[in-house]
C-alpha cells in the first residue's frame, strides 16, 4: 500500500495572537455596539438626548433635594435647598422611609419580639446561599435543611406560644415579612406540585388526566384576585360550623395553588420538548416510569425551561401585593396603609413611598433573573466552562 505524504499536517498548535489593534480600546467598543449601522447611530442618539433630558432631574429629585431625616411631614416642603420650587415640586421624602422602615420591614410585629424575624432572616440567608452555589457539597443535606427543617423552626420561631416564645398572631405580621413568607411558601410548593400536574396531564390515565386538566384550566382561567378572595371570605362558609384556620394559612394555600397550575404548564412545555427517542432510550433500558422520568425525561425538561420557571417565581413574588385585597398588608400594602398617617402627608410621600417599595421588589427579582442566566449557562451542555 502506498504511503501517502503527511508533511502538510501541523504538529504544534499556533500560539493565541492579540487581537487587532483596530478592535481595542472604546471607540471600536462604540463603533461596533452603538454607531454599527444608521440605525444604531439614530437610536443611539434618541437615547442619549432622552437620558440627558431626565436623568439630571431625576437626581436632583431622588438626592440633589431630597430630604434624608426628620420628624414629620414639614421637611418635606416645597422648600428645597435650591429654593422654592415651581408648582409645588421638592426633593424625594426619603426622612418618610426612614421613619417608616421598621414597620415597612416588620409590620405591627412585637417590637421586643423583632429578633425572632431577623434569627430568621439570617437562618435563610446561610441555608440558601449554599443550595445556589454549585460548588459547596452536601446538596442533599442543605436541601433537606432548607425545605424540611428551616420551614419547622421559621414557624415556631415567628408564630411563637412554644419553648417560652411570646405568641405573635399572623394578623400582625405586615411588610417584607408577609411578603418573603408568601413568596417562599409559594415557590417551594409550585415546583414540586407544578411537576405532579404536568406528569397527571400528560398521564395515560383517564382520571388521573382529567382531574389534572380541570385544576389547572380551572385556576388558570381565574385572576389570581379571585382565587384569594375564595381561600380568604368564600372557604370559610364551605366549613363546618365554628372551623376555621388562620387567614394567612388561606392566603398561602391560595398563592400556592394559583402558582401550581402556571407552573404545571410550563413543566409540561419542557416535557413537550424532549424528543421521543428519550423516552423510548429509557424504555428500551427497562427503567420504570419513576426512573425515566427522574433519571432521564424530567431533568433535561427543567433545563429547558428554566426562564420560565424563573418567570413563575418572579410573577409569584411581585403577585403577593395582592393580598392587599383581603385586608392583609405586605411590604406595597403597608406602604400604602401610612400615606394615610397625617403626620406624614405630603405631595412627595406617596412617590418616595413607592419608589422605596419597587426598588425593594425589583432588587429580588433581579437577583432571581442574573442567578436563572448563571444557571442557564452553567447547565448549557455546549458552553465551555
Amino acid at each position: 500500500m502506498q504511503e501517502h505524504d503527511l508533511s502538510y499536517v501541523r504538529t504544534e498548535m499556533v500560539l493565541a495572537q492579540a487581537a487587532p489593534r483596530s478592535n481595542r480600546g472604546l471607540l471600536p467598543w462604540l463603533q461596533k455596539n452603538l454607531f454599527a449601522t444608521p440605525t444604531d447611530a439614530v437610536l443611539t442618539a434618541i437615547a442619549v438626548t432622552l437620558l440627558v433630558y431626565f436623568v439630571p432631574g431625576v437626581l436632583r429629585w431622588a438626592f440633589i433635594d431630597a430630604v434624608w431625616s426628620g420628624p414629620d411631614r414639614s421637611v418635606c416642603s416645597t422648600v428645597s435647598q435650591g429654593g422654592i420650587q415651581p408648582d409645588g415640586w421638592s426633593g424625594a421624602c426619603w426622612a418618610f422611609v426612614n421613619a417608616k422602615f421598621e414597620q415597612f420591614m416588620y409590620g405591627r410585629y412585637t417590637v421586643s419580639e423583632r429578633w425572632r424575624v431577623n434569627l430568621t432572616a439570617v437562618i435563610f440567608v446561610a441555608l440558601l446561599v449554599p443550595l445556589l452555589i454549585p460548588r459547596v457539597p452536601r446538596k442533599g443535606l442543605n436541601a433537606i435543611l432548607f425545605f424540611v427543617a428551616f420551614p419547622i423552626v421559621a414557624f415556631f420561631l415567628l408564630v411563637g406560644g412554644y419553648f417560652g416564645l411570646r405568641y405573635v398572631p399572623t394578623s400582625e405580621w405586615g411588610g417584607l415579612l408577609v411578603t418573603m413568607v408568601l413568596s417562599f411558601v409559594g415557590i417551594a410548593v409550585s415546583l414540586p406540585f407544578g411537576i405532579l400536574l404536568a406528569l397527571g396531564r400528560r398521564s395515560k390515565l383517564p382520571v388521573v388526566k382529567m382531574l389534572s386538566v380541570i385544576f389547572i384550566e380551572t385556576v388558570r382561567g381565574v385572576p389570581l384576585v379571585t382565587v384569594l378572595f375564595m381561600a380568604s371570605v368564600m372557604l370559610p362558609l364551605f366549613l363546618p360550623a365554628g372551623t376555621t384556620f388562620d387567614r394567612l394559612l388561606r392566603a398561602l394555600v391560595g398563592v400556592a395553588l394559583f402558582a401550581s397550575a402556571y407552573m404545571a404548564e410550563v413543566v409540561r412545555g419542557g416535557l413537550q420538548a424532549i424528543p421521543k427517542g428519550q423516552y423510548e432510550g429509557a424504555d428500551s433500558l427497562g427503567l420504570g416510569y419513576g426512573q425515566k422520568m427522574g433519571l432521564i425525561v424530567l431533568p433535561q425538561a427543567l433545563k429547558l425551561v428554566i426562564p420560565g420557571i424563573v418567570n413563575t417565581f418572579i410573577g409569584l413574588f411581585k403577585d403577593t401585593s395582592l393580598v392587599y385585597i383581603i385586608g392583609m398588608f405586605d411590604l406595597l400594602g403597608i406602604v400604602r396603609q401610612n400615606f394615610t398617617d397625617a403626620t406624614w402627608a405630603s405631595a412627595q410621600t406617596p412617590m418616595s413611598g413607592l419608589l422605596f417599595a419597587g426598588f425593594v421588589f425589583w432588587i429580588f427579582c433581579f437577583g432571581m433573573s442574573r442567578y436563572s442566566i448563571f444557571m442557564e449557562r452553567r447547565l448549557d451542555t455546549g458552553h465551555k466552562r
